[in-house]
């Protein structure tokens, strides 16, 4: 059975016996909530999520475009793909570069 992680996510249906998964483990999610899409999972238990937004420059009075690209922990009962779209929330820092975890895939 999954716990109640205290966002408006979906529980995954697989179980997994991971200590660093928000749902059954005991990891703690607070802070920053992001989307972005899955460009590599070839890290064990760990997804790159780029996510794309736009920023205001005020001397050309013009918006542009930016991309940045976020280590997260991958769940195995999640286990998010290459090209999935996936919602990931802050978390203590768990390696060197990995301080979010993935809580929902939202498109497959």
């Amino acid at each position: 059975m999954a716990r109640d992680i205290g966002l408006d996510v979906t529980a995954p249906k697989n179980e997994c016996s991971d200590t660093n998964c928000p749902f059954h483990g005991t990891l703690p999610v607070r802070g920053q909530i992001l989307g972005g899409r899955v460009v590599s999972s070839k890290m064990d238990k760990t997804a790159v999520v780029q996510r794309e937004f736009t920023r205001w420059i005020p001397k050309y009075g013009k918006y542009e475009k930016k991309r940045s690209k976020i280590h997260a922990h991958n769940p195995p009962c999640i286990d998010a793909k290459e090209g999935d779209v996936v919602k990931i929330a802050e978390c203590r820092p768990l390696s060197k570069t990995k301080k979010f975890v993935i809580i929902e895939v939202r498109k497959k």
